[in-house]
């Protein structure tokens, strides 16, 4: 099945199937205890079209004194985070995402939040299509970040067709288990 067929196929099972779930925070931390991962810095993202909300778990991890960041969407397709906090407001870039006002300077989180469609079991991600994430984890591979999907168990497809342009994922972390 091609990617786009896909994509479409996952996206309305999503919709169908989307709820809140509440153990996504402490199934992180877990797993940032259990792989002695040290974070200062967590990238998330602003759910949309019932992607899973990491909203509540940024929350719970600034309550625990990480710096929490965003990603902000540049002319050139390229992808950067920028500090953000929930005492702050955001602004609505032009494909009606909210995104931090403040784009002074840019943050390196530690680990990345990553909104995805689908994935497989060699914790390969299917997106939008917009390759945003898959072109920031390639400008960061020299960097020590390690990427964290959310998703919905459901999302779970046996093989994703790939290209030399998709990333693997560190961990995904659904509602059931942690891969």
């Amino acid at each position: 099945m091609s990617k786009k067929l896909l994509r479409k196929k996952l996206i309305i099972l999503r919709k169908k199937k989307f709820k809140n779930i509440e153990n996504i925070f402490f199934k992180l931390k877990y797993l940032l205890k259990v792989n002695k991962l040290s974070v200062k810095t967590f990238g998330g993202y602003y759910p949309i079209n019932y992607e899973i909300d990491c909203l509540k778990v940024l929350e719970k991890l600034e309550i625990d004194n990480y710096k929490i960041s965003l990603p902000v969407i540049s002319n050139n397709s390229q992808m950067d985070f920028f500090k953000w906090s929930f005492t702050k407001a955001l602004s609505i870039n032009k494909r009606g995402i909210p995104e931090p006002f403040s784009k002074k300077k840019v943050v390196y989180p530690d680990i990345i939040l990553v909104p995805l469609v689908g994935f497989d079991s060699d914790n390969f991600r299917l997106g939008y299509g917009g390759g945003f994430y898959d072109r920031y984890i390639e400008k960061m591979k020299n960097k020590i970040i390690k990427t964290i999907g959310l998703s919905f168990s459901f999302q779970k497809v046996t093989k994703l067709p790939i290209d030399k342009f998709d990333k693997k994922l560190d961990f995904i972390i659904t509602e059931k288990n942690i891969f």
